[in-house]
Formats: C-alpha cells, structure tokens, sequence
C-alpha cells in the first residue's frame, strides 16, 4: 500500500496536484523509465521519484525544501526530478494524452459543446500564448527578455471546451510574437495543408493573431449589430482558454515561479505540466481547493497588423450568424 502518511485525498491534491489513486496511475505509466535497475538499502522507490517531482511540479519550491520533506539531498532532488521530466515528456506519453482533432466525428462533438456556450459556431479550440519565467540563460540571454521585462519560455496552448489541452508549443523565447510561434507551428501547417475533414472548423484568437479563414479574431471597431454581436460570442467563448490556462498554472505551481533550469529543460518541463494537467482532466481530479482561477503572467496584447487572410471569413461568420 502507497505511504501517504494520514493524508486525505485533498490534502494530497494540495501537495501534489494530483490524487492517491492518480499518483499511483502515473507510477506505473512511468515505471519503464523510472524503475531503480537495483535494490539498495538507500535506492529511491519509484513512488518516491514520483511523489518529489510532483511535490516540485505543484508547488514551485525550491529544490532543497523538496530534499527536507522527503529526507533526501538536495542534489538527488534535482536528479531525480529531471529524471521524471524526461519520463514524462517522451513523445509517446505526450501524444497519448495531448491530442488535435482529426476526425469529423471528434470536430462534431467540439463544435458542439462550444457553441452552447454562446452560440459561436464551428469553433472547436481556442489558442492563446502565455509567459512561463525562467532564470536568464547564460546564452542568448537577450532573446528571452518578453514585453513585460523579464526571461521567459512564450507558450502557445489551445484548449477544447472541456479544458483540456489539445495542442501546446512550448521551445520559443519570450521575445518571440504570438504570431510568429503560431506560423511555425504544427498546428498552423494542419490548418494551412487542408489536413481536417472538409467544412468549416474555426479556432479563436485575441487579437494578436492574424485573421484566418480558419482562425477568427476580433473586430477591432466593430460596428453596431452583427459585428459587435459577433465580439460578444468570440469574447464569451474564448474565455476558455483564459480559464484553462489559469488551471494549468494554478495546479502547477512551478509555472508561476522562476524557474532555474536551462531553457530546454523548461520547454520539457512546461510539456510535462500540460500532460498531468490532461491526466487530472481524464481522471476527473479536481483542483486544489486554494487555488485561484487566474494567469498572472499573461502580457498586454499586442494588435497583428501584417496580413490577415482570414478578414472576409469572418465578415461571413458575423453577417450569417449574428
């Protein structure tokens, strides 16, 4: 039986972001990786790896108050957490539980429960960059500086209407745009190459993407009537990626820190936290009961003014539908 002391299961999600019967999920999905290749008096189990990285993940402590609540070195805290950073961030896990849509069926089912919540249409995800802070590298220190003054990792994420992840982009410096990070992205290439079922399938952005036939932004004046009416469903909808961000780095708590690790390791660790994040999701875990539904970290927009393609598809979608 799993050691978590007297702890209740609300306790333990508050410790470690995710429940008993969730931790020893996730044990055995790592166990491959992480398993010790002996049994030595001193070994760290493969439940304890899993408990320090966990506690690192959710609470963004500093690694040595880590190593004192579980009687271990501060040096075989940080082993064993990028240990688990690499488990859980191998391409395998991360396809497994991080998935876009392909299939009619699975847009469908999206589009559907987007537009009950303000009668958007066709939408099934909503896309969003936020800042993830990081100790300034000692390379290109530069590049990492954001709009808001310091170094960060700029993540992309799109959310389904359930709040689960559906694709993140975590590897470009702060200094990079939105935009830039959505162009070179695999979701822009799916978009772009035709790759879903054919029909309307709209992701929606703030205003600092560019106006696609298949990602819908904004008006930025809206005129009276269809236009502002249109303003209201995208505003209404889109919320959920504030929402879902909020509970990424609200159960997270290491994204809402400094985090000292090389920008690399950074990337896989912000993967890893958006994995656990679809896990709890799967798992129906509920968030802490202490945390607050906010992105403290999300910068001002800045309005795209290169071309937008996508400006007389949403003129279509404001005249049709509102």
């Amino acid at each position: 039986m799993a050691d978590f002391g007297d702890l209740t299961n609300e306790e333990v999600i508050s410790r470690y972001g995710l429940d008993k019967d969730g931790i020893l999920f996730l044990t055995e999905l790592l166990r491959e990786d992480l398993q010790p290749k002996t049994e030595r008096k001193n070994t760290i189990t493969l439940l304890q790896k899993v408990k320090i990285a966990l506690r690192y993940f959710a609470s963004g402590e500093i690694q040595l108050n880590d190593a004192d609540i579980h009687g271990i070195s501060q040096s075989s805290v940080s082993r064993v957490i990028s240990q688990v950073i690499h488990a859980l961030s191998r391409p395998h896990i991360v396809q497994t539980y991080i998935k876009f849509p392909k299939t009619q069926q699975e847009l469908q089912d999206l589009e559907r429960q987007f537009y009950g919540t303000a009668s958007f249409p066709n939408v099934f995800g909503v896309i969003d960059g936020t800042h993830v802070q990081i100790q300034g590298p000692t390379q290109n220190k530069g590049v990492y500086v954001n709009r808001m003054n310091y170094h960060s990792i700029n993540t992309q994420v799109v959310f389904d209407p359930n709040d689960r992840i559906i694709d993140i982009v975590a590897r470009w410096p702060g200094s990079v745009p939105d935009s830039r990070i959505l162009r070179e992205s695999g979701v822009w290439a799916l978009m772009e190459g035709g790759h879903l079922p054919p029909g309307d399938h709209y992701l929606l952005g703030d205003s600092g993407y560019p106006c696609e036939r298949w990602l819908l932004t904004p008006y930025l004046n809206p005129q009276q009537g269809s236009q502002t009416q249109y303003n209201s469903a995208h505003k209404s909808t889109r919320a959920k990626v504030e929402r879902g961000i909020g509970q990424l780095k609200g159960r997270w708590g290491v994204l809402h820190s400094e985090i000292k690790m090389n920008p690399e390791k950074v990337c896989k660790l912000i993967v890893c936290c958006g994995v656990l994040h679809n896990l709890c999701k799967s798992r129906n875990i509920p968030m802490p009961l202490d945390i607050l539904h906010n992105d403290h970290n999300q910068p001002p927009t800045i309005v795209h003014s290169g071309p937008q393609d996508g400006l007389k598809y949403r003129d279509y979608v404001a005249e049709t539908y509102f």
